[in-house]
């Protein structure tokens, strides 16, 4: 029943979503929200909310402290204290609040690259310098170099790692044993962890997602962990978001932080999404996670027969995809624009990742299967654009 809701197309044009903010002859497959309609136990929540008809001002309730506990405990068995969570309004304010707190001016950042774009902008924004250690990619997969990023956490001007767990958009799941080396790693270089987990329950089947405090001890007291269920469960627009924090005395320095910064005002129909996503959205997300996986497999075999000159970077997480164009004739750092111009299709250009995105681009799966077979067809018939004008 719910696999033939998420089939259908929900117009979101003229909606004021900024996926869908694009001319009538486009089709948005990049920003990281899903076209999905929201599960029927967030909305009646939010709904039976609203009818009580005084929206004041709102603090974060039992019940919201509860949810996020319960859902860590019973799905990662990573069992968090109440005093260690703090509302926030969304996780990317709240990095750059932890930027600004835990780093200071000319300091460095080190991020894996490729990775999450917005991480570029906190960073800059707030006068410290981005180090990009890059991953490793070979024969079409990425793995960390570990000597480069031991140099890199060595060097004595970085102090600040952002660690994305799952890897956004490479797809990677870290293990246990790889979140415990770059834990200790970090520690013996005096570098403390910002470990954004915002993609943690959308995983393949069979596929498991490890929070990074919960590998150990070294982890959990040098990590700052940000929460959230609004990848999961498309409530984006809503802002409810969570920090983590273990140690006391980081757990002071990010409190003091949140409250200077202003970033935890507390909308009453964000502590409610939340609720209602972690208590009662199971099911909808295991039938969402479902369609994704079919989704994925559909554009990893119609890659493979109809685009093969296109590399699908295998994916263990999130439903972002990253694709390698690198076999293309011509310039391909270039190909992301030349798609959107030529066939309407927009995507994520890899060089906004960092330095080593350049020659891939990110797509959006999290749509009905119409929608992504449209997609398909406007990535082929690029593709076949693209070679066309770069062999004449």
């Amino acid at each position: 029943m719910l696999e033939n809701l998420l089939n259908n197309i929900v117009e979101r044009r003229h909606t004021d979503s900024m996926k869908w903010n694009v001319k009538d002859n486009e089709l948005p497959m990049w920003v990281a929200d899903m076209d999905f309609p929201v599960a029927q136990e967030i909305r009646d929540r939010l709904i039976k909310r609203l009818e009580h008809g005084i929206y004041g001002y709102s603090l974060p309730s039992d019940a919201w402290y509860n949810a996020y506990i319960q859902w860590w405990s019973t799905k990662h068995q990573f069992n968090m204290d109440r005093t260690w969570l703090h509302f926030v309004e969304g996780i990317v304010p709240a990095v750059a609040t932890a930027i600004r707190r835990l780093s200071s001016p000319g300091d460095k950042v080190l991020l894996m690259t490729p990775v999450y774009n917005h991480f570029f902008y906190s960073i800059r924004e707030n006068g410290r310098q981005i180090l990009e250690s890059p991953l490793q990619y070979e024969n079409g997969n990425y793995e960390i170099n570990w000597a480069r990023l031991e140099a890199d956490l060595a060097d004595p001007q970085t102090t600040l790692m952002i660690l994305c767990n799952p890897q956004n958009p490479t797809g990677n799941l870290w293990t246990p044993e790889t979140l415990a080396l770059i834990g200790e790693l970090a520690v013996r270089h005096h570098v403390t962890i910002l470990a954004d987990e915002i993609h943690c329950d959308v995983t393949a089947p069979g596929e498991h997602y490890t929070p990074f405090a919960s590998v150990n001890d070294l982890c959990r007291e040098h990590c700052v962990m940000f929460m959230s269920p609004t990848k999961c469960f498309n409530i984006a627009g809503l802002k409810t978001a969570a920090v983590c924090v273990p140690n006391p005395g980081l757990r002071n320095q990010m409190w003091a932080a949140i409250k200077a910064d202003e970033i935890a005002g507390v909308n009453f129909l964000a502590l409610e999404a939340a609720i209602a996503a972690f208590n009662e959205g199971d099911a909808w997300l295991k039938d969402v996670l479902k369609y994704i996986n079919e989704n994925r497999k559909t554009v990893n075999e119609y890659i493979h027969k109809h685009i093969p000159m296109l590399h699908l970077v295998p994916s263990k997480a999130t439903y972002l995809l990253w694709i390698d164009c690198t076999q293309l004739q011509g310039a391909p750092t270039d190909f992301s624009t030349f798609l959107r111009q030529n066939t309407g299709l927009f995507v994520s250009d890899g060089n906004a990742f960092g330095e080593a995105g350049k020659h891939f681009f990110r797509l959006n799966i999290a749509c009905p299967r119409p929608l992504l077979m449209d997609g398909l067809e406007r990535l082929k018939n690029g593709v076949q654009q693209y070679q066309l004008l770069n062999n004449c």
